[in-house]
């Protein structure tokens, strides 16, 4: 192997041994783009000044003009290929991007698949259910404590429930005459009746006087006769 390979081959060797980070590769790929965008913008300038140029030549001087139509074209040619290479970087950088993001989010499930195994070393399938079971039964015992709470107690005292609702009935009744007695009725504003009329019509007072005298001396003189008629 001549000296030339055995260099290109150390060369090779110590740049896969000393491969640079995602980090730095960005860093680089961004000033390259840098770097080519300011050169770009140079070589856009240049060719508007040739084209400046050809123009003042024109007809004066036909050589000088082609002169600066030429160096336009090769400034033009150079501004196609930085084209050409920036978006090569730029299709770069974003692959490295995504690759740097996705190298991230491999690493942060790894250490989470190892948590979880760590985690789950410590448990044991046959204790879980055996906890659960406790867990279930003393539920049920609560549960049981809590119905016997809420249930009624029956105490048993020797009295006849049928004669306290008797006089439990009694003693409503009573509370409601009481309410009865005590309820005022509303005051109902008096009224007279309007008087009927007389059917028959009123007579002078001097006319039922003359009435009664006749009838009194009709009455005396039929005393006087049956007296007479008594003495003789």
């Amino acid at each position: 192997m001549s000296k030339l390979g055995k260099f290109f081959k150390g060369t090779r060797s110590s740049r896969a041994r000393a491969a640079p980070s995602p980090q730095e590769a960005l860093a680089r790929l961004r000033e390259t783009e840098e770097m080519l965008a300011k050169k770009q913008e140079y070589l856009e300038n240049r060719i508007q000044r040739e084209l400046a140029l050809a123009k003042k030549h024109g007809s004066q001087n036909k050589r000088a003009a082609l002169q600066a139509l030429k160096r336009k074209k090769r400034l033009e040619k150079q501004l196609t290929q930085i084209d050409g290479t920036l978006s090569t970087i730029e299709f770069q950088r974003e692959a490295l991007e995504n690759s740097h993001t996705n190298t991230e989010v491999l690493r942060n499930m790894g250490f989470a698949a190892k948590a979880m195994k760590a985690v789950h070393e410590n448990m044991d399938l046959n204790k879980i259910d055996d906890l659960m079971q406790d867990i279930t039964e003393q539920q049920d015992i609560a549960q049981e404590i809590s119905e016997a709470f809420s249930q009624r107690v029956q105490f048993a005292d020797g009295f006849d429930e049928d004669e306290l609702l008797a006089e439990l009935e009694e003693l409503e009744q009573e509370e409601l005459n009481k309410k009865m007695t005590d309820m005022k009725l509303p005051n109902v504003p008096p009224s007279s009746l309007p008087a009927q009329p007389s059917r028959k019509p009123t007579m002078p007072s001097n006319v039922h006087r003359s009435r009664a005298a006749s009838s009194r001396r009709t009455e005396d003189d039929d005393d006087f006769k049956q007296l007479a008629a008594w003495a003789t």
